[in-house]
């Protein structure tokens, strides 16, 4: 089997380079979308604070609350993904997340914007975590990093 200058075969590179095309770009844009929804409540509170009645602290707390309301959710949601498929449970996360970032519109007070981003935590939990798991069933170990780094640059 003839090995290209990275050291794959050249079916596995036009096996991996055809996947790669079809699915990370939208991992891409997934993961900068949830690096978006992460970071938005800070912009929100320079004017829904005002709307809303409520002080930098209630934001705080609501950071807080999303925070430890996702790392509880993360571990069953990808238990959840490996029972029911990457397709159906990614699905699913984006789903729910999509409705539960959409009712933050809706709070009317400290409460309901704490009870909303926790709502949020849990629809989203297992996201990012999901995505690697999933790229595990694409790719084998040797070239996983590469096909990572491809949506992990999102971030920055």
């Amino acid at each position: 089997m003839a090995q290209t200058s990275s050291g794959f075969s050249a079916e596995e590179e036009a096996a991996f380079g055809k996947a790669s095309r079809r699915m990370l770009w939208f991992l891409l844009l997934l993961a900068i979308v949830n690096y978006l929804d992460r970071t938005n409540i800070g912009f929100a509170q320079l004017t829904m604070g005002k709307e809303l009645g409520v002080s930098a602290t209630v934001f705080g707390t609501a950071v807080t609350v999303f925070s430890i309301v996702y790392a509880l959710f993360e571990i069953p949601s990808n238990l959840a993904l490996q029972r029911f498929g990457a397709r159906v449970w990614l699905a699913r996360i984006m789903i729910t997340w999509g409705l539960a970032s959409a009712g933050c519109a809706l709070a009317m007070g400290p409460t309901s914007l704490i009870t909303l981003r926790g709502l949020v935590g849990a629809a989203e939990a297992g996201f990012i975590p999901g995505l690697v798991l999933y790229l595990t069933y694409w790719y084998p170990q040797y070239f996983r990093a590469r096909a990572q780094s491809g949506f992990m640059i999102s971030q920055p």
